[in-house]
């Protein structure tokens, strides 16, 4: 919706040329619809305040000539001092600054994911459609596990012999032993067998190039397939969400209703975040969790969003240090201590009256 803004001031009810600081002459009328025009397709515009300096400004100077000089350095600190007009807007501009702090915070690439992750686990010089299983392989064993323990086992595999057909005639106990202790391994060994048989058979040992495909590969999901499109085949197609992505959205209130799973999660995301970030939330969320945001005694007290995020400081080391109740078989122990201490100095302050008193008599 725009604002009309109705001209009140004589200034530009008529054509008047103005020197400027330049010496050029101008149209005046024309120069000011031109300075207002701006404002008027912008919502936050408070029409009322503008409306009432132009009557203030053009009423101190009868001539006219000095009106679009002071109208230039008035309206846009009007324009600046109303408040938004949405709370969506102020949301917006609170994730955006909280996106650039994360990106500070993130600015050394130091953590786990960016040495070991998807995109470093892949032989460099093996041919294109090896790297892009070496990539998929990578994010199926990194489920439920750390990142240092997929690299070393993308290591070893690739030392054994890390394409489809390899895989698909190592038996199960030396594949087991191979990518061993990653989470769940023994299912992982199973549907590493039935993947590398379906993509020898439909896809000559390549991967899926969409989205569709990949996820009806045993084992990989929506997380995976979304992750093997950007790193494998350089396509966004939608956010990675794992656990980090997910508890994170939750805790700086990025979702508009919390959700209960990464599906969700990343269907909530995808609603408002900008496609041009969606391959970079993955990448930033993931080492922000590992390094500061972590899933238990987060380190809120060096987070650059610990003043915006709602969850700051509820579950921090010095918060939950603090939230040691009576229940505690420790501070039970103490406090039996205490009760025991307590009674003996009872005990022996009633001996020692005793026998002061028989030593009176």
């Amino acid at each position: 919706m725009l604002l009309r803004l109705r001209m009140t001031s004589p200034y530009f009810s008529q054509n008047r040329t103005v020197v400027t600081r330049r010496c050029k002459q101008i149209d005046t009328s024309t120069a000011a619809v031109s300075l207002l025009s701006g404002l008027r397709k912008r919502r936050n515009v408070n029409a009322v305040k503008i409306e009432e300096e132009e009557a203030r400004v053009c009423l101190s100077t009868p001539d006219g000539s000095q009106d679009l000089f002071q109208l230039a350095t008035v309206l846009p600190k009007l324009e600046t001092d109303v408040p938004p007009s949405s709370s969506h807007g102020r949301r917006r501009r609170q994730i955006k600054k909280q996106l650039g702090f994360i990106r500070d915070m993130r600015s050394n690439r130091d953590a786990p994911v960016d040495h070991m992750g998807a995109e470093k686990s892949y032989d460099a010089e093996a041919p294109a459609n090896v790297r892009r299983f070496q990539v998929l392989v990578s994010l199926m064993l990194s489920s439920q596990t750390k990142d240092q323990v997929t690299a070393a086992a993308m290591q070893r595999l690739r030392a054994h012999g890390c394409t489809a057909e390899k895989l698909l005639s190592t038996d199960d106990d030396t594949l087991g032993k191979l990518i061993y202790p990653v989470g769940f391994w023994r299912n992982k060994v199973k549907f590493l067998k039935l993947t590398a048989a379906m993509l020898v058979k439909d896809f000559g040992g390549d991967i899926p190039d969409s989205v569709e495909g990949l996820v009806r590969l045993p084992g990989v999901g929506p997380k995976m397939a979304h992750l093997a499109m950007d790193i494998a085949w350089d396509q966004v197609s939608g956010i990675g969400v794992d656990t980090h992505v997910h508890r994170i959205s939750n805790r700086l209130g990025w979702l508009r209703k919390a959700t209960k799973n990464p599906e969700k999660t990343r269907k909530a995301l995808e609603e408002w975040l900008p496609r041009e970030l969606w391959s970079e939330i993955n990448w930033l969320l993931v080492g922000f969790g590992q390094q500061v945001c972590l899933p238990t005694n987060p380190l809120c007290s060096v987070c650059l969003n610990q003043h915006s995020c709602p969850s700051a400081h509820q579950n921090s080391p010095a918060k939950r240090a603090k939230a040691q109740t009576s229940s505690s078989p420790a501070l039970r122990t103490n406090k039996n201590t205490v009760v025991k201490d307590e009674t003996r100095s009872g005990e022996l302050g009633h001996v020692n009256s005793t026998t002061q008193r028989r030593t009176a008599r």
